[in-house]
């Protein structure tokens, strides 16, 4: 059996003035009853105009008892009376869940309900306008700067490690790479990309070659024979070296020569073999799992990801900082085509009705059950005490409209009965 939750007041004051006005409405309702009565004790037995009088006041009674009865009988018995069909909420309050969840799933979770709805919001028309303020932008990137800040924080080291060590480096290990390295470099080479990095080697080579002749030389020097005389080998070693800076030279201005195509034609070679040459693929993937196995994986990993939150955290945390300027920047750019742009707000605003009645298609049902659960733990007693608390006040009008259209039935039928006589 569940038990009961009590209610607990959020707001106490509130309830105070509620309590408040409920009292003084009783107040008035029952004063009505009682001029009423005393009204019919006065004029009782009285002819003429006393007769109407005394025939309102009597129906006044009888619709103020009638409708204080009826009201009463919702929250409890009247004088404490077991009678049938009273006290309804605290006896029926599960039923009355479950009535008010089916009236609320059918009259408000419909499709077209919530899509007239947010069409008639216009909430990118009001988002635009709020975002056009400054202020409103700042505050915007400021909140999203501070959550980014909070969330880079929260993500340690061993985070990070633990997600490539058990996520990413054995999914690495079972996806093949030869054939997106052989796709790749062949999409390079027919866009011609890969000439950008052909000459940035060049041009570097050719420099390094320039600045560095002694090294070039001792290089050689190092493979010449043991018994050639050291004047011939510095004459031959600074002939290659000038020849190795000429041809270099000749390949980088040169975009037709036959180094290059040499080169085309290797290149084009391995991205058929990346693709389609088991022995190639073979050899590339044992060396990106020898790659994958180093300790330095994770700890670049590491590197890597501490250098990247030092820089965003640093640049969330200037207000001029280059991260939240372009933000801000986007943000205000976002804005203002919402201000002028028809068509983008009327692809958001679909958007949003199309989420929401996602959402209610698909939670409605969980979300509605949360009346009955909630009603269904309620103890209730206290369940009828504060509905009454926040709904009583407008009841006691019914009183005192019993009391009043009570009284006037009352001398109309009087009035008919003396026609008839």
């Amino acid at each position: 059996m569940a038990t009961s939750a009590p209610f607990v007041s959020s707001d106490p004051a509130s309830d105070h003035a509620r309590r408040r006005a409920l009292q003084r409405m009783r107040t008035v309702a029952l004063s009505l009853l009682v001029l009423a009565a005393v009204v019919y004790a006065v004029t009782l037995g009285q002819d003429g105009f006393w007769g109407f009088v005394n025939a309102g006041a009597e129906a006044s009674m009888v619709g103020a008892i009638a409708d204080w009865f009826a009201v009463t009988a919702l929250f409890r018995h009247p004088l404490g009376l077991p009678i049938p069909h009273t006290a309804l909420i605290p006896r029926r309050k599960d039923e009355l869940g479950r009535g008010l969840q089916e009236f609320v799933g059918e009259n408000f979770l419909q499709e077209d309900i919530i899509r007239e709805r947010i069409g008639s919001a216009t909430i990118s028309a009001r988002v635009g306008r709020w975002l056009d303020h400054p202020e409103h932008a700042r505050r915007v990137v400021d909140e999203i700067a501070d959550v980014v800040a909070v969330g880079l924080g929260k993500v340690r080291d061993e985070h990070v490690r633990s997600l490539v060590e058990d996520a990413l480096v054995p999914r690495f290990h079972e996806e093949p790479i030869s054939p997106l390295l052989g796709s790749m470099l062949a999409e390079s080479m027919r866009d011609d990309l890969h000439h950008g990095l052909v000459d940035l080697v060049l041009d570097e080579l050719h420099g390094w070659l320039l600045e560095n002749p002694e090294t070039v030389t001792e290089v050689l020097g190092e493979r010449a024979p043991w018994w050639a005389p050291p004047s011939i080998n510095d004459r031959v070693t600074s002939r290659i070296h000038l020849e190795l800076v000429r041809w270099v030279a000749d390949i980088r201005d040169d975009p037709t020569h036959r180094a290059r195509a040499a080169l085309d034609s290797m290149l084009a070679q391995l991205a058929d073999d990346l693709q389609h040459d088991p022995g190639t693929r073979e050899r590339t993937e044992r060396l990106k799992d020898r790659l994958l196995d180093q300790p330095q994986v994770i700890a670049s990993a590491i590197s890597l990801w501490e250098a990247l939150r030092r820089a965003l955290t640093g640049s969330l945390a200037d207000p001029e900082g280059a991260v939240r300027q372009r933000m801000l920047t986007e943000v205000c750019a976002f804005a203002e085509r919402l201000t002028r742009d028809d068509a983008l707000r009327a692809r958001l605003d679909t958007l949003a009705a199309d989420a929401a009645v996602f959402a209610v298609e698909r939670y409605g049902t969980e979300l509605t059950t949360v009346i009955t659960h909630t009603i269904e733990r309620w103890d209730g007693r206290e369940a009828a005490d504060r509905i009454e608390l926040h709904v009583g006040r407008d009841l006691q009008f019914i009183r005192i409209n019993g009391t009043i259209v009570g009284g006037l039935v009352g001398v109309l039928i009087h009035a008919v009965s003396v026609l008839l006589h």
